[in-house]
């Protein structure tokens, strides 16, 4: 009924009457005129219904929107107590030069400010992920309702509706769920980080806490993990590769799948143009770069100083609770050398000597670590070779022994008997199961005789052997019998290299280290290392007549391969049972450096002793590490004149030296083998007769090492010291 219809319908209360029959026609006129545009009435009618109804609806959404935010922002903290979650601690670790060796923590980089970083990285980002973020208030529903119609053509998801500021608002707050609370819940803290922060510092907030696949949070560790480089230095077409890991990255990391990452990355540089930061020519340039092949977990050697870094920071400082940088006594020109060499050396002969594994620890005088390797690959393992396993050090124990001799009176010219030796249930043999006869113990230790170490270790007593190596750095612990002569007792690689140190410095403590100092990032000093007042653990007497002998190894013994030009160098080789360790350590005037070569699972290599591939190893790295260095002697070996026992006479003339040496001194100056464990050996010039120890432990017949040098019979071998 319409207006008209309302009127006439009001006057029919005069039935009859004229005006009312007159008033039919202009009805049916209008009736008319209703029909020939009923069409159009029609349609404005649809379009106000709809119209009405939309805002019915609208209204009717709003209030349910309403409600859900009330909800849900209902079942939230207090605005008033809301706070960005401090970011997971990063330990900066340095070497001794300045440079990174690692960023170690939950992120695994230190944080940037947008200035520091490379200016490509926020414009790749803002690119690929959010277009409009420096004009949205938080949540961009034009790119909402952009997305939601993408994925609804498509059939699938393609795009994503929410902003830099949702993702953030998520990694810092949110479960990972999706659900319509959460939602809710990322749309409100979004809004609240809008309003309390720039956006430069939810862009760099964001930029550090993100996930770049491969373990790595944030742009300086994902920059470091996949290019090895600071996010400061990365070029545009790196940028564009860590912005397109965004999207999924762990399927788009370059370690897993470098083709889908560089076609995700040629993405990004697509709309980095279309925003206008880059030209033409710059995505020209950025294609013709080299991709980066990136490997599939952190490698390099200087990881192993960096594990061992952060198992030793929490004794130092307690937890750690702020970003700390630690500097460190590592080369890391020392540290690539060492690498290399020990590479080198597994690559020519590992598969034909049936070696897979070795280590290699380099110290200076005050014990500071200054190149350590752990392994062969940290990438295939991160297991410390040279400060976690322990092993037999044989032979190489012996500097020890000789060294505890020496502190009771014994010289490098004091003769003993090579020939068969029992010592309770124990019959040491030498390596070649040869005998000598009569030798200085400077020619015993050069040929790692094993009868003679045996005897001395029964002079001076196994528990003295065990005081001086505890003093001098041998923490592991060691059994107390007449084996430990030959190496019999487990230690690392790491203590048995810094207890040779003394001997490299004259006589004092070298206690290894790699930490030199702990500060935050502020630069307060939290831990400052104190080795520089060392106390001496050992005579310059005693030092001088032991490196006298050491020299002797690498000039004439078991050690020649570790000879160096120029320089003049002592060590000693060790081997233990069935060739399952070898190791040389040895020193200069500038460094101590001991090497191991061997197997994880103990499988025996092929004759591989310490006087041959360790001894090369060694070798090979310390004359790169004395490149352009000033030779300069061992300390104690330079216009020294030999010594004789207090109870032995210096030989008068050549025929003494001859008659002494052909053996004509009697059997019983000797240490004599007791009938049972427990009886004491007697010699000559034994001052305190010690206990035998023998709890069982029977060392190989193979452990020691020798040139293959035959008993001297000439005037000539006896001048010239065989």
């Amino acid at each position: 009924m319409n207006a008209g219809e309302r009127v006439s319908g009001g006057g029919r209360k005069s039935a009859g009457s004229k005006p009312a029959a007159k008033k039919a026609k202009p009805r049916k006129d209008r009736g008319r005129g209703g029909s020939r545009g009923g069409g159009g009435g029609g349609l404005t009618g649809l379009i106000r219904s709809l119209v009405y109804w939309c805002v019915v609806l609208g209204i009717w959404g709003a209030i349910g929107v309403g409600g859900l935010v009330l909800y849900y922002g209902s079942r939230m903290p207090s605005a008033t107590t809301w706070a960005i979650p401090d970011r997971p601690p990063n330990v900066k670790i340095l070497a001794v030069s300045g440079d990174i060796i690692a960023n170690r923590g939950a992120t695994g980089g230190e944080a940037l400010s947008l200035e520091n970083m490379s200016p490509y990285i926020p414009q790749a980002v803002i690119a690929i992920e959010d277009r409009r973020f420096y004009s949205h208030f938080g949540v961009d529903p034009l790119g909402l309702a952009r997305a939601m119609l993408t994925n609804v053509t498509t059939g699938r998801m393609v795009q994503g509706g929410s902003t830099i500021t949702q993702q953030l608002a998520k990694n810092l707050f949110l479960s990972p769920e999706r659900t319509l609370e959460r939602k809710v819940q990322e749309v409100l803290l979004s809004v609240w980080l809008e309003q309390k922060y720039t956006k430069d510092q939810i862009l760099a907030m964001y930029l550090n806490r993100v996930f770049f696949g491969s373990n790595a949070y944030g742009v300086e560790a994902a920059s470091r993990r996949y290019f090895n480089k600071s996010a400061r230095d990365v070029n545009l077409g790196e940028a564009a590769l860590l912005a397109g890991l965004l999207k999924a990255p762990s399927r788009l990391s370059p370690a897993r799948d470098p083709k889908a990452a560089e076609e995700r990355a040629q993405v990004v540089l697509g709309a980095m143009r279309e925003e206008g930061f880059i030209t033409d020519s710059e995505i020209k340039t950025a294609m013709s770069q080299t991709p980066t092949k990136a490997k599939s977990f952190w490698s390099g050697a200087q990881y192993y100083v960096a594990d061992m870094v952060m198992d030793q920071l929490p004794g130092m400082v307690g937890e750690i609770s702020q970003d700390l940088i630690v500097d460190t006594t590592l080369d890391l020109n020392l540290e690539k050398k060492a690498e290399e060499t020990l590479a080198e050396s597994l690559d020519a002969s590992g598969q034909k000597l049936d070696v897979s594994q070795a280590a290699l620890v380099s110290i200076d005088g005050t014990g500071a670590i200054r190149a350590l390797v752990g392994g062969r690959d940290y990438a295939e393992s991160q297991f410390d070779r040279a400060v976690k396993a322990r092993r037999q050090p044989g032979s190489a124990f012996k500097p020890f022994v000789y060294a505890a001799a020496m502190e009771i009176g014994r010289t490098p010219m004091s003769i003993r008997n090579d020939a068969p030796v029992r010592i309770g249930n124990w019959t040491p043999e030498n390596y070649d199961q040869k005998y000598r006869g009569e030798v200085s113990l400077a020619n015993a230790l050069a040929n790692s005789l094993n009868t003679i170490a045996a005897q001395l270790v029964m002079e001076v007593g196994p528990q003295n052997v065990i005081k001086l190596a505890r003093r001098l750095g041998i923490e592991s612990e060691m059994q107390s019998n007449a084996s430990i002569a030959l190496g019999t007792s487990e230690v690392s690689l790491v203590e048995l290299t810094s207890a040779y140190a003394p001997f490299m410095n004259g006589g004092f403590k070298a206690t290894p280290h790699v930490i030199r100092r702990i500060s935050t990032a502020d630069g307060t000093v939290l831990y400052e290392n104190t080795y520089d007042n060392p106390p001496r653990v050992l005579d310059p007497a005693v030092v001088s007549e032991m490196n006298q002998m050491m020299v002797g190894v690498i000039d004439h013994g078991t050690g020649k391969a570790a000879r160096l030009k120029g320089w003049q160098a002592a060590g000693k080789s060790g081997t233990t049972q069935s060739f399952r360790d070898a190791l040389f350590v040895g020193f200069t005037s500038n460094l101590t450096t001991g090497v191991w070569f061997g197997n994880d699972d103990g499988k025996s290599m092929k004759k591989v002793t310490g006087g041959g591939l360790p001894a090369k190893a060694w070798h090979d790295f310390m004359t790169a590490a004395h490149e352009g260095l000033s030779p300069s002697p061992v300390f104690g070996t330079t216009g020294i004149q030999p010594t004789f026992d207090d109870n032995q006479a210096a030989p008068e003339s050549v025929g003494d030296v001859i008659s002494g040496t052909f053996g004509n001194g009697a059997a019983d100056e000797f240490p004599q083998a007791p009938a049972a464990s427990g009886q004491t050996a007697g010699a000559q010039d034994f001052d305190q007769p010690a206990q035998a120890a023998n709890s069982g432990l029977t060392p190989p017949a193979d452990v020691g090492e020798t040139t293959g040098a035959t008993r001297r019979t000439t005037l000539f071998d006896i001048l010239t010291g065989g």
